[in-house]
Formats: structure tokens, sequence, C-alpha cells
């Protein structure tokens, strides 16, 4: 549908302003605790009110805005405390993914982990923190995708939004990158070597390791 057409109430209207809020607050462009003003936002995207108020509310379901009472709407503060105890329920699912993935995938899957692993060692060491970060969310997503398990890939999607900021701040910490990338080779190694238990448990290591950063 061209731009001009889109409409500005309705489903669809609601979805376009939900898609462009939600990346909007990933990616940063909207700060942790930033008022959501509803006719500001209707205009910039060119939608009503009510589709607003109900992109909001969504948003509200997915854990990345607040609503306060007879305040409106701001980009929900996630605590390092929240960040911790995310990271500690991601351990259990991005295990399971991983176990899942030892077994599941296809040789194809494998060699597509292994080319990561080698994007990500080369953005350490071309010192390029936002890169290796970027692939880093990569090989999560596709450790969970090669899983085949589809309740854990829905729970863990709504847990990662709430951490983009945590997970930006750390890959930019000096030194981080540099000890993550051989926790995340020890993991694809593991799934290539088809080791379930062993991928499970590179996985904890890791996020054990995240767990001890963000509190840091």
């Amino acid at each position: 549908m061209p731009k001009e057409a889109r409409p500005s109430t309705g489903e669809q209207a609601k979805q376009h302003a939900f898609a462009q809020l939600r990346q909007a607050i990933l990616h940063g462009d909207m700060a942790p605790a930033q008022r959501l003003v509803e006719n500001e936002l209707a205009e910039q995207f060119g939608v009503t009110r009510a589709s607003i108020r109900a992109a909001l509310i969504d948003l509200e379901a997915q854990g990345l805005v607040e609503r306060i009472r007879n305040r409106g709407s701001r980009v929900r503060v996630v605590t390092v405390e929240e960040a911790v105890a995310i990271t500690e329920c991601r351990m259990v699912l991005e295990g399971l993914c991983a176990a899942k993935a030892a077994v599941a995938a296809s040789d194809d899957q494998l060699a597509e982990l292994t080319e990561l692993g080698t994007a990500m060692t080369k953005a350490v060491a071309d010192g390029e923190p936002v890169t290796y970060s970027d692939l880093n969310h990569e090989l999560h997503t596709r450790i969970r995708e090669f899983s085949g398990q589809q309740t854990a890939l829905e729970l863990l999607e709504r847990l990662n939004a709430q951490l983009v900021r945590h997970r930006f701040q750390l890959a930019l910490r000096p030194g981080r990158p540099q000890q993550s990338l051989n926790e995340h080779l020890a993991m694809i190694e593991a799934i290539r070597s088809r080791d379930p238990q062993a991928a499970e448990a590179a996985v904890r290591a890791h996020l054990t390791s995240v767990i001890e950063a963000l509190r840091v």
C-alpha cells in the first residue's frame, strides 16, 4: 500500500504505530523514561490518538512501555536487578534452545553459526563494538530459530526486547567484547559438535558472565 494511502485509523493504523514505536524503543531512538505523548505521536505517524493508545497498550504488554496513572505513558525503565532477573530466565530458555539446536540444526545452519563466529572475531579484532553487538544478537537469534522450539523463541523475543539498553551498554564497556567472544565461540563449537549438554552448559556459562557484568 502506498504510504499516502495508509489508513489513519483501525487495525492497520494501530499495527503501523506499534511497529514504528517498537523499533524506535529497541533502537534507542526513544530513551528510558521518555514520555510518550499521544497527540505528538499521532501527528508523527499520521494516525489517530486511538490508534496510538491501542499501540501503547500492546507495547505495555510486551514490557516496553509503562502507563502511569494520571500521567500517561513512558518508555519503561529496566533496572539492573530486573535485567539480572530477565537474564536468569534467558539462561534456562536459551540453554534449552542451544541443546535442541545441537541436535536439530542442519549442516548448512551449523556453517552459518561458524560464519557468525568468524565475523564476531573480526569485529573484536577491528575494535568495532557496535558491529559486535549486532552480531551477538544475530547469533542468539539464529540459535533460537535453529532449535525449532517455537514457544521458547516467542518467550525470549519478549524478554530480550526489554534488555536492549543494557546489552548495548555492555557491548561498549572496554574489554567486554573480548571476554564474551570466547564464550560465544564455545557455544558455537558445542552446537557444531552436536553435544546438547555441552551446548546448554556453554550458554549458561555465557549468561552467568553477563549477569556478573550487569552487576558491576
